[in-house]
């Protein structure tokens, strides 16, 4: 644990990447393999994850998310997109990955399945949308923890036009919202962010034991 902390210690909201340097293959999977590990409600993982390389798109995309550099310089741009209309479809869809990774019956699910619809199908089309989204933020969380361990640094971005993300990408017709992004690589030696003590509430600010 003294390692772990040490880690996010080190890690800060990159705003200047060396662009020269990019993730190794390898740790690009261990990173896609945090995110796709990630907890989320039910373990329903309502979103697609989208790993943006292709340097025309980023252009456009850094347009649209007012001009930040991070955009192109990073190794990547991570676009975490939730389900925008989620349907009793993809509980079943859920359910049948369970079958299938447990070696279960689906029958045998009938009711977890059934509880999950009732919850969620019971939530208003808004806020099963902001649900949703919510659910990207958590695996956000992961992918930031797990960078730090590889000293990949990573920068969440809320700054962006979604609309336009969305448009971009593609992402309206296939029924997803671009929620919240972040960019991947190696912080520059000129970033002088990285140089400056971590701030933080004390504890005795944070924390309410009860």
């Amino acid at each position: 644990m003294s390692t772990f902390l040490e880690n996010q210690n080190w890690r800060y909201a990159t705003k200047k990447y060396d662009s020269a340097k990019k993730i190794s293959a390898q740790d690009l999977d261990t990173l896609k393999e945090a995110i796709r590990i990630s907890a989320s409600s039910y373990g329903l993982q309502p979103y697609t994850v989208f790993i943006i390389e292709n340097a025309e798109l980023r252009e456009k995309l850094k347009e649209a998310a007012y001009g930040q550099t991070q955009i192109t310089d990073a190794s990547q741009v991570v676009v975490f997109a939730n389900n925008v209309d989620f349907t009793e479809k993809d509980v079943d869809g859920f359910i049948s990955n369970i079958s299938k990774t447990r070696e279960v019956p689906v029958e045998s699910l009938t009711g977890y399945g059934d509880y999950m619809k009732s919850t969620v199908m019971a939530l208003t089309a808004d806020v099963r949308n902001i649900w949703t989204a919510k659910q990207t933020y958590i695996a956000l969380a992961n992918l930031l923890a797990a960078g730090a361990e590889l000293k990949i640094d990573v920068t969440p971005m809320e700054g962006f036009n979604a609309a336009s993300f969305n448009e971009i990408l593609g992402l309206t017709e296939k029924g997803l919202n671009a929620a919240v992004i972040a960019t991947m690589g190696y912080r520059h030696e000129e970033d002088a962010l990285q140089y400056l003590k971590k701030v933080r509430k004390p504890n005795s600010e944070l924390f309410v034991t009860l």
